[in-house]
């Protein structure tokens, strides 16, 4: 009769292999490359308030002195650059995988007709860039006008 072994952490086996299978996958689609890329784009999502809308930026590692903020004839322009670390000289670390993104980005957005261009805010807190783009009052005013 045949006797059926186990080990104590069998029960970890079929994770181990999807883990194994999951990580050959990335690695062939998600090549890590050992240079800085030249340029990115930053992700963005819109939201619209009560009092206008907001603009969310996503730029881990940006400083907030390497970020300009144009508005020109109702477009706004986010642009700026994130640098790769170091890897030069004698005793720098030597890059063997780079997944993070590097380099001059810019990002352009229409303005709708009824934002106050001349009042957008910008803060940058923990990576994230918030632009707070408030309702131009002038244009969203409801009057009604008078028949005569």
């Amino acid at each position: 009769m045949a006797t059926l072994m186990t080990t104590p952490n069998s029960a970890l086996r079929p994770s181990r292999a999807f883990n194994a299978m999951f990580n050959q996958l990335l690695s062939e689609t998600l090549p890590g490359v050992n240079r800085p890329a030249e340029g990115f784009v930053p992700a963005a999502d819109v939201l619209e308030t009560a009092n206008g809308y907001e603009l969310l930026l996503t730029l881990p590692g940006v400083p907030k002195d390497s970020l300009t903020i144009d508005v020109q004839q109702g477009t706004l322009t986010v642009s700026g650059e994130r640098k790769a670390p170091v890897a030069e000289g004698e005793n720098a670390p030597k890059l063997r995988r780079m997944e993070s993104s590097y380099g001059s980005f810019s990002r352009q957005f229409r303005l709708p007709d009824n934002v106050n261009a001349k009042a957008v805010e910008a803060e940058l807190t923990d990576g994230v860039l918030r632009l707070v783009l408030p309702y131009d009052a002038d244009k969203t005013a409801r009057f009604q006008i008078e028949v005569r």
